[in-house]
């Protein structure tokens, strides 16, 4: 009980041949013992789910490290279970349960700490993150607190502690806070952060609390409670009259099976729709990858056939391939050509060409031009000159180049 760290072990790991609709990770009050935890173990067991109870020791309220290392621990269990099968998961936690442990746990998933566990491994374990379950906290803690906790007769599950053992705890928690008193207000804050942090996780939550409970002040509760429906959580405060701290289930068990069943459905149901959304951006990504392969493949033989053929280099357009030098049709090689590529080269065999002054050249000039044109009536080289444009088409002078141009086409 004042030890350092905790243990964990699972509830009803066998149940229905080894499978279970979800696993709840139980965060138990401080100096409680498996007996305790019977109970919430057969109720979650009930609704087809296992349990994974952690218990943990007063002394990790002052010494987060000591948190830590429970929480390292409690994590890769956790993932021996996950990688075999990925299930929806809830985090159960009782009383003081967060402060000792949980809330570290929570920052080793969220990446807000560092750990010595894979990022693949801490991304499984937050997709299957599926609910939160507050029974009696969360509680601000102080240290005068943590000694009230510990003395306290719904924790001791003893109607009258010992004086001796009172007296020990209020002079622990008195030299506590004397050597921490810095620390643990920044620990305070901090632990507050996280638990707000993880809103992040998209997971419902319940909140399960009496005006009774002098150990959890339902102030502090619904303000917690308040704050996350501001920031967009699906919040469920169930208030129980007069049951005491940790003490509704016992005092209600009907009411507080309903809602916990409620809970449970509600993260089920988180979890399957993450999953089928997976499932869909999954195919969607295979679906482009499918679409853009026969373009990548079109990409690649026109990158291919821009650098094989060596006498014509190919100039990429939008809808074809063209050619982008007349030499290709000539027979010309390129200057970038080297020389060594040169005779692999097909050269195309140069057109026949007509000699002007030659014997056929002055007989087509002979045939195809006129000699008599003393009757045209060609206007001087100056009339060719382009006259400023006037707005009306029929005021313009003869242009006989337009009818050479018809004349061509």
């Amino acid at each position: 009980m004042w030890g350092f760290g905790g243990r964990y072990y699972w509830g009803m790991k066998e149940r229905r041949g080894g499978r279970s609709d979800g696993i709840v990770v139980v965060f138990a009050w401080m100096s409680s013992q498996e007996r305790h935890l019977k109970n919430y173990v057969q109720l979650y067991s009930s609704l087809g789910w296992n349990s994974l109870v952690c218990h943990s020791e007063f002394l990790n309220l002052f010494f987060p490290e000591k948190a830590a290392n429970l929480a390292h621990d409690l994590l890769k269990e956790l993932l021996k279970e996950l990688k075999v099968r990925p299930c929806p998961v809830v985090f159960a936690s009782f009383s003081g349960g967060p402060k000792s442990c949980m809330y570290k746990v929570l920052q080793m998933i969220l990446g807000m700490s560092e750990v010595q566990i894979k990022a693949d491994d801490l991304q499984l374990v937050k997709e299957c993150f599926s609910g939160h379950i507050y029974d009696s906290c969360p509680v601000d803690f102080t240290s005068d607190l943590g000694a009230r906790f510990v003395v306290h007769p719904t924790v001791l599950k003893m109607s009258h502690p010992p004086r001796i053992v009172s007296m020990m705890a209020n002079g622990i928690a008195s030299g506590l806070d004397a050597l921490f008193l810095n620390r643990f207000e920044s620990h305070r804050a901090e632990y507050w952060q996280t638990l707000y942090s993880s809103i992040c996780m998209r997971a419902p939550y319940l909140i399960l609390y009496s005006e009774n409970d002098d150990l959890a002040p339902y102030q502090v509760i619904c303000n917690f409670a308040q704050r996350l429906q501001e920031l967009g959580s699906d919040v469920k405060l169930v208030k129980f009259d007069g049951s005491p701290h940790v003490g509704h289930y016992q005092h209600y068990p009907i009411d507080y099976k309903a809602a916990v069943t409620e809970l449970l459905g509600k993260a089920a149901a988180v979890y399957s729709q993450r999953v089928r959304r997976d499932g869909e951006r999954t195919d969607l990504e295979g679906t482009r990858d499918e679409i853009s392969e026969p373009y990548s493949t079109l990409r690649k033989a026109a990158s291919s056939a821009n650098q094989g053929f060596l006498g014509t280099p190919l100039m990429q357009s939008d809808r074809f391939l063209m050619p982008s030098s007349p030499g290709y049709y000539e027979g010309r090689g390129f200057g970038s050509v080297s020389d060594e590529h040169k005779e692999d080269l097909i050269h195309l065999p140069n057109p026949p060409r007509i000699n002007a002054h030659g014997v056929l050249g002055q007989f087509l000039f002979d045939v195809c031009v006129p000699k008599n044109v003393e009757d045209w009536d060609i206007e001087s080289s100056t009339s060719f000159i382009r006259q400023p444009y006037s707005s009306s088409r029929r005021h313009n002078p003869f242009n006989p180049i337009k009818c050479i141009r018809r004349s061509r086409l």
